[in-house]
Formats: C-alpha cells, sequence, structure tokens
C-alpha cells in the first residue's frame, strides 16, 4: 500500500518542478460499512477483549478501507492478534503494532505519506456553481 519516495511538501516549496509520480488518491470522507467482522475467536482459541473490539471498529470502518483488498484485510487481522497480545500486557509488540498501523494508514500522518486524502462527499443532486463566461471580461 506504501508508496515510494519523499514525503510531499507544501505548496511553493517543492524542489522537483515536474508532475509527481504518484497523485492523490482522494476518498469520500464517509465510513466504510462492509468490512468484514472479527472472528469469534482469536488465533490461540481465547476470545476478544473489549479494547481489541472497540479498535477493530473503529480502523474497520475508516473511509480509505474501500481501497483495501482481500491482502490487506488480512494483514487487518493479523493485526488484530498482535494488538490483542499487546492489550493483554505484552507490551514488547508496541513497535511492531505500531509500524502495522502505519502501514494500515490509521493515522493522519500515515495517510499523507501514503497521498491518501478524505474529501466531502458531493450530495447527490447538488447543483455545481455557476460557470463565469471569460469572454465577458475579455477587451475591457
Amino acid at each position: 500500500m506504501a508508496l515510494t519516495g519523499r514525503k510531499p511538501k507544501p505548496q511553493g516549496q517543492a524542489v522537483n518542478r515536474v508532475k509527481p509520480v504518484h497523485d492523490w488518491v482522494e476518498v469520500e470522507n464517509v465510513p466504510y460499512m462492509s468490512a468484514p467482522k472479527l472472528p469469534t475467536k482469536r488465533a490461540n482459541g481465547h476470545g476478544w477483549l473489549a479494547a481489541t473490539k472497540r479498535w477493530w471498529s473503529a480502523i474497520s470502518t475508516m473511509p480509505h478501507c474501500v481501497l483495501w483488498q482481500d491482502s490487506d484485510w488480512e494483514f487487518a487481522f493479523e493485526t488484530a492478534e498482535i494488538r490483542a497480545e499487546f492489550d493483554e500486557g505484552d507490551k514488547r509488540l508496541g513497535t511492531e503494532l505500531r509500524n502495522r498501523e502505519k502501514k494500515l494508514g490509521l493515522t493522519w500522518d500515515s495517510r499523507r505519506d501514503m497521498r491518501i486524502r478524505y474529501v466531502d462527499a458531493v450530495a447527490v443532486g447538488e447543483e455545481p456553481g455557476e460557470v463565469v463566461r471569460l469572454d465577458d471580461y475579455r477587451n475591457l
């Protein structure tokens, strides 16, 4: 999911003046409601902790989940297992969890690095703004 190259610089500070190789991926800012459910039991046979269920509920409804494929969901399930171990007290997994969450784009900063941006959804039937005719302003 991650793109290669530098992070994009603010407008006007770009060193390279050519068009970037990777454009921004714009995703409508609406919750994703088609996420798969967590399995009833974890891989070790135990149930899920409440904290892990809240975490899954938060990440599985993020708008950019619409871009995920089956392999991305499997990666998210594996990350949920690591999150469950972390929630049970194995704090050694914190670095691995943080790295995986970054790859999934769970923070604003990681989405910026992957050039994913949320845009407001356009209401159905909403009319675009009035277009100004340039001929009216020529030869003033």
